[in-house]
């Protein structure tokens, strides 16, 4: 397991439930990527509400239902791997936001969990 403490950095990509890669959802394509390139973890978030640079107001109230509501995907790693990511952002998300900042890391641990130890 990865060590993971002080001073990190704390990604946030904010992209719609609609946007795709490859034929796949966005957030899962990011998702596993961030898994196979060895990434600290990651959480998606869904939004209930939002808009972006093109001021459509995309909610989940019946009278305005949308097929494309927001998502966040929030991950904190060290600077180096970040810096790795940022290409691979690039390229990946063609439309929406993503911001860097520093975040101090108080715990980053598995746990144990019935489906983690061995039998």
């Amino acid at each position: 397991m990865r060590v993971l403490d002080g001073e990190q950095v704390l990604v946030r990509i904010f992209i719609g439930e609609s946007d795709r890669w490859h034929h796949q959802p966005l957030w899962m394509a990011l998702l596993q990527r961030l898994r196979k390139d060895g990434y600290a973890g990651a959480t998606v978030f869904r939004g209930i509400g939002g808009f972006g640079a093109r001021s459509v107001l995309h909610t989940t109230l019946l009278e305005r239902l949308s097929q494309d509501l927001p998502l966040v995907i929030e991950m904190v790693d060290t600077a180096e791997h970040v810096e790795r990511l940022l290409p691979v952002l690039d390229e990946m998300v063609g439309e929406g936001l993503v911001t860097i900042e520093k975040a101090r890391v108080l715990k980053y641990s598995a746990g144990k969990r019935p489906l983690d130890s061995a039998p």
